[in-house]
């Protein structure tokens, strides 16, 4: 027992970096040790004053770790109850509506970048926007195979919740963009997804690339996140229903540009010049 005893002090006392709840390997090793350390020091009078204040030392940053490390789940609970507080109760007749059926005014494709949340840029309510994100925030050309799921999500917006307004929004600092803007002239790719997945919108690289070649990198990208979002639009006409309701004037197409460096945004209608004759792709 002294031995065990001696082991256990010199290893509290060689311990001088702070202890986290990453050290530990599950979150019960994480209270075990509190729990034990504790128990210890509850038990054994006979305890140097040194092993004893090591152990208290490494309770309390245990303890201290606990207290501020993030806690997923605690973070789902408390955003839920927050909501359902905040808008569910309050809005009974809006959610009451919702629980029998959607028909949103836009569809909106924007990025995944957790900086740039439509719903909380344009302040979007339940049941407003049929929402669309990937890097990039781009629409792929009409592909009955190889962008199956994106072309989904448009047939479903447009042909059965009868959207009214599709918009596509870029954004400031996109690493999708500056991802696409930094593939080598020779095509040589560095990743299994993003760089193929941003290569969809090569001709705003092109264009940027041939027209604004003496700006810095970084102005290059910057417009290049706006020149995207117009290969976006156009790309949504690719797809005959969306370019039957834009002929028809059932659907109107706008791009957009969200800058959270200075809190500017941006919007804009293409003038594609799409007549009834040219309907049929």
């Amino acid at each position: 027992m002294a031995g065990k005893f001696s082991k256990c002090c010199m290893m509290l006392c060689c311990t001088s970096k702070k202890i986290s709840r990453e050290d530990m390997a599950t979150e019960g090793s994480y209270e075990d040790a509190i729990a034990g350390l504790t128990n210890l020091l509850s038990q054994r009078s006979d305890l140097g004053d040194v092993a004893a204040a090591k152990i208290k030392q490494i309770t309390a940053e245990l303890q201290a770790a606990g207290s501020t490390g993030f806690d997923p789940v605690e973070r789902i609970k408390t955003g839920f109850t927050h909501f359902k507080k905040e808008k569910y109760e309050k809005n009974p007749e809006l959610f009451s509506a919702l629980s029998r059926g959607q028909s949103p005014k836009f569809l909106v494709f924007a990025c995944s970048d957790s900086r740039v949340c439509p719903s909380h840029i344009l302040d979007f309510q339940p049941g407003e926007a049929f929402i669309v994100r990937n890097i990039a925030n781009m629409v792929p050309p009409y592909d009955l195979k190889k962008y199956a799921g994106m072309g989904a999500a448009i047939e479903y917006a447009v042909l059965h919740l009868k959207v009214e307004n599709i918009v596509v929004i870029g954004h400031s600092r996109c690493g999708g963009i500056k991802g696409l803007m930094s593939i080598p002239d020779d095509g040589t790719i560095a990743s299994e997804f993003i760089e193929n997945w941003v290569q969809i919108c090569s001709p705003a690289k092109s264009k940027v690339k041939t027209e604004s070649s003496s700006l810095p990198f970084d102005d290059q990208c910057t417009t290049c996140e706006k020149e995207a979002v117009n290969v976006s639009l156009g790309n949504l006409l690719t797809y005959p229903f969306v370019r039957e309701a834009v002929v028809n004037d059932t659907v109107s197409l706008k791009g957009a540009h969200y800058n959270f460096i200075n809190g500017s945004f941006e919007l804009w209608d293409l003038d594609f010049k799409v007549s009834p004759s040219l309907a049929v792709v």
